[in-house]
Order: structure tokens, then C-alpha cells, then sequence
């Protein structure tokens, strides 16, 4: 009987437990494409070339997003040109300089995951008081980048590092043997073999840093014109959602338009990063 009531328990946990996690998971995917559905409901009809080409007008509720599109487009570029080299060189730091239990990488790391944790507008505080003022870039592209460097930077170390510390010790050991530099083991054993957890901290970073609005308003200002300089000011896409959708009487078409063209570079971004990971990095640099 207790045999019977084991196996019967068994069989319907069999049954329960998968179906749940179908559930769950058709659920996440249900909502994504609720979101995108939306998206293309509201904002597919005002989309055009004329739409990509032309500059804002009347506030953003007519004209179209081009000056956006180049200060989203320089705003990224910074952040991404200071984070990852910063970002890079501490995750080699960490990983193959120091101990995991060594008390200064422990707080370092601590201080990462806290950093990783805090509200973006506290660091467009942090930014508008250090590169806006204490530097004098004011409301510029470049302090907005840099501001969003320093957000991106604790998630893109820490995945770095988990990249490169899951490189199996036997590729170490091997390059020690056949007498490669430090140097030479880096560049053509553990970087390539750690390039999906890199292009995942980078992934990771690069859609915090587009989809970013509060920490951008302190420090990148929300001026609709097309930049002249990096020290001038900008709108990113995201400020332009915001701006549309709470300030602008009848600007909610043009916002819908803006937050699908956000959706599409973000996947293009992510796609583009993928491919790079699996095809393009990585197998140049076994080659080297």
C-alpha cells in the first residue's frame, strides 16, 4: 500500500513539476511578446525613413529621431570605449593576480556587487557632481558616458572574472609547461577560451547602459538638437521615451515609435555580440 502511495506521489510530481515550469516559461515568453506586440501596435505606423533621417519637431510629436539616434549612438560609444578596457583589465587583475580569498579582492569584489545594486540615479548624482561640476564637462555626451561607464563597469568586472576563472586550470598549467609569458598565456589561451562569459558581462552592461534614462537627465540633459561635440549636450532614446510620453501633449505615437526602434538596436545589439563571441573573436585569436 505504502509502496503504491510512494509511486503514485512520484508519478504526480513527474506530471506537476514540468508542467509548472512549462507554465513558468510560457509566461516569460508570453510577456515579452505582449510588450513587443504593443509596441508594434503603437509604433509601427509612424516608423519611416523620413522617421530614421529627419530631426524632432515641435517637441517630438512630429519629425523624427536623428539627433536622438547620434546622441544614443555617441553616448554608447563612450561608455563602451571606457568600460571595457577599465573593466578588462580588473577582471585579469582579480583572476590571475590575486587569491579569490584574499582580503583585498574580497573587498574589492564586495564593493562591485554592492556598486552592481545601487539606483542609476544616485550615480547621475555621482556624475552630475564629479564630471559635470567638479570637472567642468557640464551637461555633455561625455560626462553622460561616462557616467553610464561607471554603471556598467561592476557587472562587466564581475562577469569577466567568472569568465576567466571558469577557464579550466589545465589550460595554465600547459602554458606553463611549454614556457609561454604571462603575457602570451593571457592574449592566446584565456581570453579566447573566457570570450562568452566577457561578451555576456558586455551584453549585460551595454543593454543597462541603452535602456538607462534617470542617471542620463543629470548629466547628458535632454536637448533635442543634433550634437556638435562631445561636450555638448544630448537626448538619448530612452530620455526621448520619457520626455514624449510625460511631457509632450500628444506625443505618445512618436514615443511607441522610439521605445521599438530602442527594442530593435537592442537586439541587434545582442545579436551582433553573439556573433562576435562565437565566430569572430574568438577564432581569430586561437588562430593568432
Amino acid at each position: 500500500m505504502n509502496g503504491r502511495r510512494v509511486t503514485s506521489r512520484r508519478s504526480l510530481g513527474n506530471l506537476v513539476i514540468p508542467a509548472a515550469l512549462w507554465a513558468i516559461a510560457l509566461s516569460v515568453a508570453a510577456l515579452f511578446f505582449w510588450i513587443v506586440g504593443s509596441l508594434l501596435v503603437g509604433g509601427l505606423g509612424s516608423i519611416s525613413w523620413s522617421f530614421l533621417v529627419s530631426a524632432p519637431a515641435e517637441g517630438g510629436r512630429a519629425g523624427g529621431i536623428s539627433s536622438v539616434l547620434v546622441s544614443t549612438a555617441l553616448i554608447l560609444l563612450i561608455c563602451l570605449g571606457t568600460a571595457l578596457p577599465l573593466g578588462l583589465a580588473t577582471a585579469i587583475f582579480l583572476s590571475e593576480f590575486t587569491r579569490q580569498e584574499d582580503r583585498f579582492s574580497r573587498l574589492v569584489r564586495r564593493s562591485l556587487d554592492i556598486l552592481a545594486g545601487v539606483p542609476s540615479i544616485v550615480f547621475g548624482l555621482f556624475g552630475s557632481a564629479f564630471f559635470c561640476r567638479f570637472l567642468g564637462l557640464g551637461y555633455s555626451l561625455l560626462a553622460g558616458g561616462l557616467t553610464l561607464a561607471c554603471m556598467v563597469l561592476p557587472i562587466f568586472i564581475r562577469a569577466a572574472e567568472a569568465g576567466l576563472r571558469a577557464v579550466p586550470a589545465e589550460y595554465r598549467a600547459t602554458a606553463t609547461a611549454l614556457g609561454l609569458s604571462q603575457r602570451a598565456t593571457l592574449s592566446r589561451l584565456l581570453l579566447p577560451a573566457a570570450i562568452p562569459g566577457l561578451m555576456a558581462g558586455l551584453i549585460l552592461g551595454l543593454g543597462r547602459a541603452a535602456a538607462e534614462t534617470a542617471a542620463l537627465l543629470f548629466t547628458s540633459g535632454y536637448v533635442d538638437r543634433m550634437p556638435e561635440s562631445l561636450l555638448d549636450s544630448g537626448r538619448t532614446l530612452t530620455v526621448h521615451i520619457y520626455d514624449l510620453a510625460m511631457n509632450v501633449p500628444g506625443g505618445n505615437d512618436h514615443a511607441f515609435a522610439s521605445a521599438l526602434i530602442l527594442v530593435i538596436l537592442l537586439l541587434l545589439i545582442n545579436g551582433l555580440a553573439a556573433w562576435i563571441g562565437e565566430h569572430g573573436i574568438r577564432r581569430r585569436l586561437i588562430r593568432s
